[in-house]
């Protein structure tokens, strides 16, 4: 084991974290508490063993050296994803409410990485209090365990550039603040009030309180959990739905185009190549779908506006991998299925809280792609990959095609390895496909109206793994499986 790492660092943020963590379990107790359903005591257990926990790390990191490489970013955001997931499903176990170890792990890692899959079957049943901390381990790892510790890291003397590096998505990292740490603030600031505006639209269009902050958790954070088991569609409400159309789309855009936008910096938004694209494969993709299921026979204004917005719902929902339905889109044309497998690997915008592959990164890789076949006719033409006007270095381009390269790699070998234990071809690789894409919902046996409680136990493992892997961009969690990580 490498003598250099920075161990008690690493143990010092983390223990800081999981103090974090206990204060979310606090809650969790104060929700139980309004509602009087004595699930309190688990999550003050909990909160207990998570708080000794965290002082403990801090205890052993006291006088560490406030320096963070590459390597201890990277192990950083890995194990902060774990240790919560770890502590995060205790509730779940203590309670009763998912007594096996691999259903809470999964449901807890599904949650904190908002990619929304579920084993529970019996949603409506399950406490206030559960049903809440399910819904805040979205919010909590939506925007970014890290981004948020990113604000309290001066408060323990080191900078975070490396941490942030490592968790933060896509081939580009958009600073609006010279200080990491004041960059941070702002995307959480940005982040709280999408929130609250959301929670409140939802409790004037009909939701209850309890409700509507917890789709709103699972909203902004690209998440996916419902307090029902029939998703937004239970509350059949047209109003309902729009409001989470456009705010899924909102969660789907790069976070820093809200500050430039909010600065009145209205051409780095409207110029921006992944914004436009974005909402044109939305826009196309719903019209798609809705126009070749409609039943032009028997059309009706109000029938054809449902059509449209359940197309748009599923669309929204899945590029922005939500993950939220309103329909049973596995009853749906098998083109559909795989227009959904499409928007689920395409994922929205780098910068935000949705999971996929990122609408740059295809655009770019197009466009890539584009010039070389430019290049078989012209081959002493130099033909640069512009992105916003901006010319792209080779590394850039590389660490691109290399992730896209790798994402289909670990689509493969992680759908053959589910269908090792039992699962089905279609459930094998949408399974793979949802989970490390971060949506939720798959197709055939772990479709819309589906759970993964049928699973086989290794497969939950290997979905989790996925989740995680997904969720942290690839090379940041696999990077720590290499020899040559742990080398001085």
């Amino acid at each position: 084991m490498n003598r250099d790492f920075n161990w008690k660092l690493i143990s010092k943020l983390l223990g800081s974290l999981l103090i974090t963590e206990s204060l979310f379990f606090l809650i969790c107790i104060a929700v139980d508490l309004i509602y009087g359903e004595n699930t309190w005591i688990y999550f003050l257990e909990s909160a207990l063993l998570a708080s000794v926990l965290g002082v403990s790390g801090l205890f052993f990191g006291r006088n560490a050296n406030s320096f963070i490489g590459k390597r201890e970013g990277s192990f950083i955001v890995t194990a902060t994803w774990l240790s919560f997931s770890v502590i995060g499903m205790l509730p779940f176990m203590f309670s009763g409410a998912i007594p096996r170890v691999e259903d809470a792990f999964f449901e807890t890692m599904s949650g904190f990485t908002t990619t929304g899959a579920s084993i529970l079957n019996n949603i409506e049943s399950q406490p206030h209090a559960i049903l809440f901390w399910r819904s805040a381990t979205h919010w909590i790892g939506g925007l970014g365990i890290i981004v948020i510790s990113m604000a309290l890291l001066p408060v323990f003397g080191f900078s975070g550039i490396q941490v942030f590096s490592a968790e933060a998505t896509g081939p580009t990292k958009d600073k609006i603040h010279p200080k990491i740490s004041e960059t941070a603030k702002r995307l959480l600031l940005i982040y709280v009030a999408l929130t609250l505006s959301e929670t409140i639209l939802l409790k004037i269009a009909g939701m209850t309180w309890f409700d509507a902050i917890c789709h709103s958790f699972g909203t902004i954070a690209t998440g996916g959990f419902s307090t029902k088991q029939a998703s937004i569609g239970y509350y059949n409400s047209p109003l309902i739905e729009y409001i989470i159309i456009f705010f899924m789309i909102f969660s789907g855009v790069n976070f820093s185009l809200y500050y430039f936008f909010f600065k009145w910096k209205f051409d780095k938004v409207l110029k921006n190549e992944e914004l436009r694209t974005y909402l044109a494969v939305i826009t196309v993709f719903t019209i798609i779908i809705a126009l070749t299921n409609f039943d032009f026979s028997s059309a009706t204004f109000v029938s054809f506006e449902k059509m449209i917005r359940d197309s748009l719902f599923i669309v929204s929902s899945t590029i922005s991998t939500t993950g939220f339905v309103t329909v049973n889109y596995g009853v749906w044309p098998t083109y559909t299925w795989i227009l959904v497998l499409i928007l689920m690997l395409i994922g929205s915008s780098a910068g935000s809280t949705a999971g996929g592959m990122k609408v740059i990164r295809v655009l770019l890789t197009t466009k890539y792609s584009y010039y070389e076949l430019k290049r078989m006719i012209h081959p002493n033409a130099i033909f640069p990959v512009r992105y916003n006007e901006h010319v792209l270095q080779e590394n850039v381009i590389a660490r691109i095609l290399s992730f896209v390269v790798l994402y289909f790699l670990l689509i493969i070998f992680g759908s053959l390895a589910l269908s090792f234990t039992g699962m089905g071809f279609l459930e094998s690789l949408s399974g793979q496909i949802t989970c490390l894409s971060n949506v939720g919902p798959g197709l055939g046996g772990i479709g819309p109206v589906f759970s993964f409680s049928e699973t086989p136990v290794i497969a939950k493992w290997i979905l989790s793994f996925s989740m995680m892997v997904g969720r942290l961009e690839l090379f940041t969690v696999l990077v720590i499986l290499t020899p040559v990580f742990w080398k001085k």
